[in-house]
């Protein structure tokens, strides 16, 4: 489970966040939009403890990322858009690595190897050096990587960006299984197709301000009743200009549905 409680981020005087009020329930698979530079990095770096708050809290399974970092960081998984690997390992090796890192037990740890290797389809590849993998070959061994400790929490910041069609297809299988199974999915995207085929909820944020929280079905009715499609929508609640560098009416609520 995710909180965040009057979560505000400053750089000097241009506010990246503001007054953030938000949760993502156990087990939900929660998509966060928003066009570039309306605080979706800031807020997703300010989540898995990369940076601290100006203000408010933030809490992962009931711990404070600030406060209790430790507690919070063994409970969530982070995959960045840009997957970071160490080129002279192997994949496997690699795989090994992140187990040791978890502090797992070896047997344990071999087993989920093993699974993750089989459940993103890394047999191929996965004992060559990752120096020659393709950015989507890295994308999936990182995801595997993120798997290895069963994370309460997954926290995924592009997760499409140079997967093929079959590489995105199991990724959109697997994130919706481990939904199922219980894990909170925290998932930034510019793809809107993705957010709006396997998303439990969509929140739309624009200059640090949430503008729009609500279910894929009252996204639906929202659709209808203005006739349009995600797209439209999305373009209209992200279309007015910020002031001087700050959010618009910041103590505004998201619009949500009836």
């Amino acid at each position: 489970m995710i909180e965040f409680v009057d979560v505000r981020r400053q750089y000097g005087t241009k506010t990246a966040v503001a007054g953030l009020n938000l949760t993502v329930a156990s087990g939900e698979l929660f998509a966060f939009l928003g066009p570039n530079g309306a605080g979706k990095t800031t807020t997703i770096k300010m989540l898995v403890g990369l940076l601290r708050p100006t203000s408010g809290t933030i809490r992962v399974c009931g711990f404070d990322v600030a406060a209790e970092s430790r507690d919070a960081r063994r409970l969530l998984s982070y995959v960045p858009d840009e997957p970071y690997l160490y080129d002279k390992l192997s994949g496997r090796e690699f795989l090994r690595f992140i187990v040791e890192m978890y502090g797992l037990d070896p047997r344990v740890g071999a087993e989920r190897i093993e699974r993750e290797i089989a459940a993103f389809e890394l047999a191929d590849f996965v004992d060559d050096l990752t120096e020659s993998y393709s950015h989507g070959m890295k994308q999936r061994l990182v995801f595997a990587s993120a798997m290895l400790h069963d994370p309460a929490v997954l926290v995924i910041d592009e997760p499409m960006v140079g997967l093929d069609p079959r590489s995105a297809r199991i990724l959109k299988d697997l994130l919706r299984a481990k939904s199922r199974a219980g894990t909170t999915i925290f998932l930034s995207t510019h793809t809107l197709g993705l957010a709006e085929e396997i998303a439990d909820r969509i929140g739309i944020l624009d200059h640090g301000q949430l503008m729009f929280l609500g279910t894929v079905t009252e996204l639906e009715q929202e659709l209808q009743l203005h006739e349009t499609n995600l797209e439209r929508l999305f373009l209209e609640l992200t279309s007015s200009p910020a002031t001087n560098g700050s959010p618009p009416a910041p103590e505004s609520k998201p619009r949500t549905t009836a």
